[in-house]
């Protein structure tokens, strides 16, 4: 019997071994016939550069899985931020480049700090002469405040603007768990660290709440203001309140009723709007294709334009993207070995004469938080300038590793601080017992087989935890008091785990200025002495062989995707299923993680949406008690 495993096992992994091979040599072949048949892009002289907005605006794109594209699992493109800021600012001064044509179905949206960067430069784009152009089937919050920065928004007949604001409903787990008889043990320090509330209450608590609504209306406010800024006479606010009674007998549809409320200009098919741009720029590459009008995409624009020096002294970007974990971990989650060891690679190359940290994290672990602040300082201990940028969200670990940058820049409408620890351990005695198990044995000390998940935490054990995170979190409020030059009094009173919009975080002290990357990135470049526009290198790990040719290939296949578009009803209700499954995802994550923690619970609600798995809800909430 034991020759025939081996047999087996032999035959399993010639199998894999195959298996692997020719998905290299698939790969190999595709990437090949793409590079053959794909020239260096031209850019046509009058032409629109076409911004195919489908997917999520994000810092840092995460590494599709080749094998999840093999299986056929939906990939969601994601749109780097810097990426798509350098073209618009290319295409500004680019004599071959008539106007911008948005088009917008199919867009996730993303953080208002990358879209308000977006919306800058558009308007760069627009001060230069320049056309901007938005169409889709439908608007929703994110779509709309890109859109509100062109100068002419189409919208389908059939469509409609679906504006909602920020805010929205959390999922509380503690009756469920009661029922399942799952104990919870949670151990935090502050007032306002709420992430642990879902395990521990019902609905949240007045503080949690009175925090959380002062943050949502700073975010709207910031919403608000960038987008009436773009809209002239527009009052989203009072838009909205009488929204219900302009619907109510208008006996109008919902695109003639966005027109008439002045939130769009045209209203027309996708066709309509291809052949006006077909009259007005003239036809594409393929005259007799019906709306095929002079154009190029951004992928292309980017291939034709943008090519950067390959040597020479150089600003370095080290992106801190989703959950901070322990150990390592692919492009779109922090890994914090990957992460330290991707600053000491760069503070250890010669051509890197200074760091930006770019942050876009709710936090996570203190542990991997710790292990990148620790390389942030060896840096800075070889006399490299290290300035942190923060993305829309940048709170909790995020804002742990900040604090030994020498200056952090945010937007205003960045969520950040969260400065609070907590810690969360599951025990199962009550369950086991439910179904006939018990547990018993013996020890030599007070902590002798404990944490005890299956017999629960003794006392002695919980003095430990709770102790530890208390440490913990005085350590948090010193390094924030040291780095930011503050007492640790005042420290104290701005910490407690709460959430603070950019525009208070500056009035508290807990960052230098507002600024986005590319202001960063001239910071940093001053404070290393190099010249206002720098060599920029972004350090990223380094992919398998396979993963290149895999991303080479689905690159080309997400740009000339054609998604369904989604109207704005149906966008929202996407953004809400998006949310809840972010929140039960973050759930199982947080009770299977490290012990202590630096997390923010607010922050889970704006993660770009393509980084919400496609899991059934059974599936979810059956790990989460598993």
């Amino acid at each position: 019997m034991a020759f025939l495993r081996s047999i087996w096992s032999i035959l399993v992994g010639i199998k894999d071994a195959l298996v692997l091979l020719l998905l290299v040599a698939f790969f190999g072949v595709l990437w090949a016939a793409l590079s053959f048949q794909a020239p260096r892009a031209s850019v046509p002289d009058g032409a629109a550069l076409v911004l195919d907005m489908q997917g999520s605006l994000v810092d840092q794109a995460q590494e599709a899985s080749p094998l999840a594209f093999v299986s056929g699992q939906d990939i969601i493109p994601e749109i780097e931020v810097r990426d798509l800021v350098q073209a618009i600012d290319t295409a500004k001064d680019d004599k071959a480049i008539r106007m911008i044509v948005m088009d917008m179905d199919g867009f996730l949206g993303g953080g208002l700090a990358n879209l308000e960067a977006v919306g800058a430069a558009l308007g760069r784009f627009r001060a230069a002469g320049k056309t901007v152009e938005s169409y889709a089937v439908g608007y929703a919050d994110d779509g709309y405040y890109l859109a509100a920065h062109a100068n002419k928004i189409w919208l389908s007949p059939l469509g409609a603007v679906l504006l909602t604001g920020p805010g929205g409903s959390n999922l509380y787990f503690k009756e469920a768990l009661d029922k399942l008889q799952v104990n919870v043990e949670v151990f935090r320090v502050g007032t306002y660290k709420s992430f642990v509330e879902p395990y521990t209450r019902n609905e949240s608590s007045p503080e949690a709440k009175a925090a959380n609504q002062v943050l949502a209306d700073d975010l709207w406010a910031s919403y608000r203001a960038g987008v009436e800024r773009q809209r002239k006479g527009l009052d989203l606010q009072a838009l909205l309140a009488s929204w219900q009674a302009r619907v109510t007998g208008a006996n109008k549809g919902q695109a003639e009723l966005a027109r008439d409320a002045g939130l769009v200009d045209e209203i027309g098919g996708k066709t309509e709007y291809a052949n006006d741009l077909r009259s007005r720029l003239g036809p594409g590459d393929d005259e007799d294709m019906p709306g095929d009008f002079k154009r190029i995409s951004l992928r292309e624009y980017r291939a034709a334009r943008l090519k950067m020096p390959s040597s020479g002294n150089a600003v370095g970007i080290v992106h801190v993207s989703g959950s901070i974990v322990d150990g390592e971990a692919p492009p779109g989650q922090a890994g914090g070995t990957t992460i330290g060891d991707l600053i000491d690679q760069a503070s250890a190359d010669p051509d890197i004469q200074a760091l930006v940290i770019r942050v876009d994290s709710g936090g996570g672990s203190v542990l991997a938080s710790e292990r990148i602040r620790e390389a942030i300082l060896e840096a800075k201990a070889r006399k490299m300038p290290v300035v942190a940028s923060f993305g829309p969200v940048a709170a909790s670990g995020g804002y742990w590793l900040a604090t030994a940058a020498d200056a952090i820049y945010a937007q205003p409408s960045t969520i950040t601080g969260s400065i609070g620890v907590f810690g969360i351990i599951p025990t199962f005695e009550k369950s086991l017992k439910e179904i006939g198990i018990s547990s018993d044995g013996v020890g030599t000390t007070p902590f002798s087989g404990q944490p005890d998940i299956v017999g629960g935490l003794n006392e002695p054990t919980r003095a430990l935890f709770q102790a530890s995170v208390a440490d913990t979190y005085r350590r948090f409020v010193g390094l924030v008091a040291e780095s930011r030059k503050l007492p640790v009094a005042q420290v104290e009173q701005l910490a407690e785990g709460r959430v603070w919009s950019g525009r208070r975080a500056l009035d508290l002290k807990l960052i230098d200025g507002f600024g986005d990357l590319d202001f960063a990135i001239a910071e940093a470049a001053k404070r290393a002495k190099l010249p206002a526009n720098p060599r920029v290198v972004v350090i990223r790990p380094e992919r398998p062989l396979l993963n290149q040719l895999f991303a080479d290939f689905s690159g080309a296949r997400l740009a000339s995707a054609n998604a369904p578009p989604a109207d704005a009803l149906a966008q929202q209700l996407l953004a809400s299923r998006a949310r809840a499954l972010a929140q039960v995802q973050t759930a199982v994550a947080v009770a299977s993680g490290p012990s202590i923690q630096a997390h923010c619970l607010t922050c889970v609600t704006h993660a770009p949406r393509s980084r919400v798995p496609n899991a059934g809800w059974m599936a979810m909430v059956a790990k989460l008690i598993d």
